[in-house]
């Protein structure tokens, strides 16, 4: 949708609940580039109705399609793209700001591979074919604190369900959270769904982020303010351990 075209014009898209502003600080001159130059490239459209291949999405032959829920300023989405060049990474991101940061760093690593969504998070995963995904980044969502909100938070028993459903078996879901509550909330949740096996022998394991994990800004903004934050990962049971 246009920035000239009105909400009613797509009836589909008035079911989108999308909160806070759409673009924050102004866009730097580069920032600018980036997205004139690369966006137009590396964003998709999607409606729950229509249904989504994921790997037609990219041009070259991809081993898995990862996904990254609300990748912020997306560190954590270039790091694992430059990691993992035969993966085809989709990043979903509502904020301009961030995916204008996004952009930048993809034009200056030359990451081919990455996708961009700009739209409700939820919907995509409606659109999603069955284990479609090899692995889905949940990483230091909105905590929506205040008990009201709670039915805003992206991990929720029905994102779960979708969840268990677009993730392949012997996948993953990793989530990451610096809110204590929100993250027994993510645990008591996950833990629920018996299609998901929580990945922790020790305390370590959610206490310290999983190996290759290149940190973020809101990890560090967590750190600053004296917060611990909690790194979870789950396993996409197989047919058989169900």
């Amino acid at each position: 949708m246009t920035e000239m075209e009105s909400p009613a014009s797509h009836p589909e898209r008035q079911r989108r609940q999308i909160y806070g502003r759409r673009v924050g600080v102004k866009l730097k001159p580069a920032q600018q580039r980036a997205m004139a130059e690369l966006l137009p490239l590396r964003r998709f459209e999607v409606t729950a109705e229509d249904g989504l291949k994921p790997r037609e999405l990219f041009a070259a032959d991809i081993k898995s399609v990862w996904l990254e829920i609300g990748f912020g300023g997306g560190e954590h989405l270039a790091a694992t793209a430059a990691a993992h060049p035969d993966i085809g990474i989709i990043g979903v991101e509502p904020f301009l700001n961030g995916v204008a940061k996004l952009m930048s760093v993809c034009q200056a690593l030359d990451l081919p591979h990455v996708r961009v969504l700009i739209d409700d998070a939820r919907l995509l995963l409606k659109a999603l074919p069955d284990a479609s995904l090899g692995r889905a980044f949940v990483l230091f969502p909105d905590p929506w604190p205040k008990l009201r909100h709670h039915k805003r938070r992206i991990v929720n028993p029905e994102t779960v369900a979708d969840f268990a459903r677009v993730i392949e078996p012997g996948g993953e879901l990793r989530l990451a959270t610096d809110d204590r509550d929100y993250g027994q909330a993510m645990l008591a949740t996950l833990l629920a769904c018996e299609a998901f096996e929580w990945l922790a022998a020790t305390a370590d394991d959610w206490r310290l982020p999983w190996a290759g994990w290149p940190g973020t800004r809101y990890e560090a903004k967590a750190a600053r303010a004296g917060r611990a934050p909690i790194y979870l990962r789950f396993r996409r049971r197989l047919a058989n351990e169900l």
